[in-house]
């Protein structure tokens, strides 16, 4: 990992992930999980893998995992949303960029600070999916 990637997730760390903590998620960075009643809602941060970069990921599966077309099963403690087809990306789709011309240290908890400004996206996405047979 590069020294400014190292930073980022440094700066994510400190900034968001207490938030998603007291939202009820668990799980390691960078893949985050809340598990309810009737689904589990799932974030992933995926990293440009050129570096400067990254985007989040959100869906919604089952209570009970995932179990994939060749048959392997992910149990709610280990899926996260790489497990979907269906996740999209938080900002847009936009790419949280921290390798911007003239950048300076600051620039790890600005991005960080702007994540927290899509936490309210990500809530009414999962607020609003439905998953499929559960009510």
């Amino acid at each position: 990992m590069s020294v400014e990637r190292d930073s980022m997730v440094f700066s994510l760390k400190k900034v968001v992930i207490p938030i998603l903590r007291e939202t009820g998620f668990t799980g390691s960075f960078p893949h985050f999980r809340r598990i309810k009643e009737n689904k589990i809602d799932l974030l992933t941060f995926q990293f440009d893998r050129y570096g400067g970069g990254f985007v989040i990921e959100v869906a919604v599966c089952s209570p009970d995992g995932v179990n994939h077309h060749w048959g392997e099963k992910v149990p709610p403690n280990k899926v996260t949303a790489y497990d979907l087809n269906n996740r999209p990306r938080l900002n847009g789709g936009e790419w949280f960029r921290y390798d911007a011309p003239g950048s300076d240290d600051h620039i790890f908890d600005v991005i960080a600070n702007e994540v927290l400004k899509c936490i309210p996206e990500a809530e009414d996405y999962w607020d609003t999916i439905k998953i499929k047979g559960l009510k």
